[in-house]
């Protein structure tokens, strides 16, 4: 056997042994398809108020701008999905699954330090970098690289048999590697995600209009929720997941195993009377260490006025989280 597949054999070994659902691997090079569609979703000011995605644009597109002599991104996939009986009940206040349980970028950044610790003991010496969500990196795109799914309608990566609920994160390596391809796209004629998103955020297939998506509302958005979009959000008050609910994919979708994904035990039993008057104290509770932190209490207790009464006072006093 070849060394770059012993190396690669290893590595996806000890993803799956770290708890990664699937691991990819792509050649680290310019995603030249991604280029002009990057450039003209931002000139289409489809980003909002999300400035950082304008920065940085040619290292978004070039992982040897990250980390210099870089040869192969390793994709990764880490299951969210939370197992129906541990899911908030559908008649209250909704938050994203993604934030039930400690927020993913510490419980992935563990798990890629170790993975690339292990690479380093195995293999030698070897240079990278891990990255969630923390540095210009087109995670969906890699992923796609790499044979680990098709991009869907709604802009998110889809894996055959799946579905769409889980993390996506990568390692930047300077180690060359066997490369995976992609896979062809297989949402066919079916167009459920974009019918069903109630703020038309999914302007045309496979384009997402980032400034008028719940999540982009819910979390990203400092200011007032516009008046507009009022009475479109149903009961979410923290991110969405609508256009992955109606997706036919995720009916394959399995629990996840990771206990850090686990929410706390009061979450399901709050009723929108709770949420409504719920208290900075209980915030921090519930959410101590949750990606929910993003928004703050000022900004969830902003996003539930919104959704129940209509109102778009911000708590005084308070300031958002960062």
């Amino acid at each position: 056997m070849l060394p770059t597949a012993q190396y690669t054999a290893f590595i996806k070994r000890r993803a799956a042994e770290l708890g990664f659902m699937y691991c990819g691997i792509s050649k680290a090079e310019f995603l030249e398809e991604e280029a002009p569609r990057l450039e003209n979703w931002l000139n289409r000011n489809m980003h909002g108020q999300m400035g950082y995605m304008a920065n940085h644009f040619d290292k978004r597109l070039d992982p040897r701008l990250l980390v210099p002599g870089a040869k192969s991104v390793v994709s990764l996939l880490l299951n969210y999905f939370p197992a129906p009986e541990d899911q908030q009940p559908a008649d209250t206040l909704q938050i994203s699954k993604y934030a039930y349980g400690r927020d993913y970028h510490f419980v992935i950044k563990d798990k890629l330090k170790t993975l690339l610790a292990d690479i380093q003991t195995e293999i030698g010496e070897v240079d990278g970098r891990v990255f969630v969500d923390s540095a210009p990196v087109m995670d969906k795109a890699w992923a796609k690289k790499s044979g680990l799914g098709w991009m869907g309608k709604n802009a998110n990566l889809i894996t055959p048999g799946t579905g769409s609920f889980y993390f996506i994160a990568e390692l930047i390596i300077d180690l060359a590697l066997d490369y995976d391809g992609p896979i062809k796209d297989y949402c066919g004629t079916c167009t459920r995600c974009m019918d069903a998103c109630p703020t038309g955020a999914i302007t045309e297939p496979y384009v997402v209009d980032g400034s008028k998506c719940i999540s982009y509302f819910t979390i990203e958005l400092k200011d007032q929720i516009p008046q507009e979009v009022g009475g479109k959000f149903g009961q979410w008050m923290f991110g969405c997941d609508i256009c992955q609910d109606v997706c036919p994919w995720n009916r394959f979708a399995k629990p996840h195993q990771e206990p850090q994904f686990q929410a706390h035990p009061q979450l399901k039993e709050l009723r929108p009377a709770d949420w409504q008057e719920i208290t900075h104290e209980l915030f921090s509770e519930l959410f101590r260490q949750s990606a929910v932190k993003r928004t703050g209490y000022a900004g969830l207790t902003r996003n539930i006025q919104f959704i129940t009464n209509g109102e778009l006072v911000l708590p005084q006093n308070e300031e958002r989280a960062e």
